[in-house]
C-alpha cells in the first residue's frame, strides 16, 4: 500500500478553503491571487478588453426589429383595375400579363384609392374594407385567394 492508494472515507466532505486568513492557513499573504498585476488588485468587469474600445461600441447599432413571419403583400389600387375592358374574371396572371404586378409569386392586396366604373370579379390574396364595398358597389365580386 502506497501514498497513491489513500482514498478519504465514502460520504466524507472536506470543509472549504477559507482563502486570506493568514499565513499559517496556507492561503495567506497573496491569497492565491499571484504578486502583483492588475487580476491581483482588483476584479475586471466580465467585458472590459485592457482599455481598448470595447467590441460592444465597436459594432454598428442594431435598430430597428424584423420580423420574420411577416407576410408581405404587392399593394394594386382599385383604380389600377380600371385597365381591363374586355376581361370580367381578374386574378394575379391577368395583373401580372397587364404588368400591374412586377414581382410573380407573390401576394396580392387590393386597396380602396380610387373608383371602379366597372362590373369585375377580381381574385386576390386580400382585400381593404373600402376596395371591398367599391368592387361591390360596382356590380363586381370579391374572391379571396388562399
Amino acid at each position: 500500500m502506497g501514498l497513491h492508494d489513500l482514498k478519504p472515507a465514502p460520504g466524507s466532505v472536506r470543509s472549504r478553503q477559507r482563502v486570506g486568513r493568514g499565513d499559517g492557513s496556507g492561503r495567506g499573504t497573496y491569497s492565491t491571487r499571484g504578486s502583483k498585476g492588475q487580476k491581483q488588485r482588483t476584479s475586471i468587469k466580465p467585458f472590459f478588453e485592457g482599455g481598448q474600445l470595447p467590441l460592444v461600441k465597436r459594432l454598428p447599432y442594431m435598430r430597428g426589429f424584423n420580423n420574420k413571419w411577416r407576410t408581405e403583400y404587392v399593394p394594386v389600387n382599385v383604380s389600377r383595375l380600371d385597365v381591363f375592358l374586355d376581361i370580367k374574371e381578374i386574378g394575379p396572371a391577368e395583373l401580372a400579363s397587364a404588368g400591374i404586378v412586377t414581382k410573380p409569386g407573390m401576394k396580392i392586396k387590393i386597396l380602396g384609392d380610387g373608383d371602379l366604373t366597372q362590373s369585375l370579379q377580381v381574385s386576390a390574396h386580400g382585400f381593404s374594407k373600402s376596395a371591398r364595398t367599391k368592387i361591390e358597389a360596382a356590380g363586381g365580386s370579391v374572391v379571396v385567394l388562399e
